[in-house]
């Protein structure tokens, strides 16, 4: 059993950073996937960014240039750089874990969730 845990969520003004963070524990690193998605109350889901074991990265346009994914190999952890914060990125961001194949374009693919951690960029 995967389990999730993200940290590094909080307040802060447009044009500010923050990094999240996501400690996987309970399954290898091999063959998977992780990825960052946020959502707004009434909005789906939407995917920000994934990372594969092998290091590929793929980003949605809307935060492409401003937010790096990475994983940490001997932590088991994932993060999300987030620079030139926009009021527009306020959500609750999730972590996510999947197989090499999932589509951060489709939550459904993704069978490992945390509990979710709040940003808030104030303008």
């Amino acid at each position: 059993q995967v389990q999730l845990e993200e940290s590094g969520g909080g307040s802060v003004q447009a044009g500010g950073s923050l990094r999240l963070s996501c400690a996987a524990s309970g399954a290898t690193w091999r063959r998977r996937c992780m990825a960052w998605f946020r959502q707004v109350p009434g909005k789906e889901r939407e995917g920000v960014a994934i990372i594969k074991f092998d290091g590929t990265t793929t980003y949605a346009d809307s935060v492409k240039g401003r937010f790096t994914i990475s994983h940490d190999n001997a932590e088991n952890t994932l993060y999300l750089q987030m620079n030139s914060l926009k009021p527009e990125d306020s959500a609750m961001y999730y972590c996510a874990a999947g197989g090499y194949y999932s589509d951060y374009r489709h939550p459904r693919e993704f069978p490992y969730w945390g509990q979710g951690t709040q940003v808030t960029v104030s303008s």
